[in-house]
């Protein structure tokens, strides 16, 4: 098992920059691919980034591609989403993931509890 825990989350302006953090703890952390995803209401769940266990590769799709960067501290068991240059758009509930393997593309086994981000125009 591997228990996830989201930092909060909070209220940005448009424009501006929020970093969530996800804390690890239960099995080895170094042996999970590390994922974020967001759900809007009323719209579909969204991979926004994915992290190989080894860092050595990443996914963004296009919507977040250049403005959201995943990292992890495998030291410090946590994986971290720098959310720059942020929309409203952007406005959602994150969850932190966690996946058996080094891919970052699959099915997810472990999840956050969700933060919520607000982004104001």
């Amino acid at each position: 098992q591997v228990q996830l825990v989201e930092s909060r989350g909070g209220l940005v302006q448009a424009g501006g920059s929020l970093r969530l953090s996800c804390a690890a703890s239960g099995r080895t952390f170094s042996r999970f691919a590390m994922g974020w995803f967001r759900q809007a209401p009323g719209k579909e769940r969204e991979f926004v980034a994915g992290l190989s266990w080894s860092g050595g590769s990443t996914y963004y799709p296009d919507s977040v591609e250049g403005r959201f960067t995943i990292s992890r501290d495998n030291a410090k068991t946590t994986a971290y989403l720098q959310m720059n240059s942020l929309k409203p758009e952007d406005t959602a509930v994150y969850y932190c993931a966690a996946r058996a393997g080094p891919g970052v593309l699959g099915k997810y086994d472990y999840w956050g509890q969700g933060t919520q981000v607000t982004v104001s125009s």
